[in-house]
């Protein structure tokens, strides 16, 4: 599945819920989702599929916003199709 096809099922399975919620609010679930993975991420015992849950959770939210905003993701993502966006590197040669 690509990245376009992802945001459109995720439009189809939660526009109108997301879209009676508002950005504000769907932000602050986003926010929620990146602490969860984050304490994953922080367990003394990674667990690979908890981790891997968590981010698919980031990535619906963050879909779901991008669907809000109306903003294509995939066009999001070829900022960085020629390296870092600012010195165009890669690896990044940023200091």
């Amino acid at each position: 599945m690509t990245v376009r096809e992802f945001q459109k099922l995720i439009e189809q399975i939660y526009f109108d819920q997301d879209a009676a919620r508002g950005v504000e609010d769907t932000f602050v679930w986003f926010v929620e989702e990146v602490g969860e993975l984050a304490k994953e991420i922080r367990r003394d015992e990674l667990q690979t599929e908890r981790i891997r849950e968590e981010f698919a959770d980031v990535f619906a939210w963050l879909t779901t916003l991008a669907n809000l905003l109306d903003i294509d993701l995939q066009e999001a993502a070829e900022i960085y199709a020629r390296g870092c966006p600012k010195c165009h590197s890669t690896p990044c040669a940023c200091r």
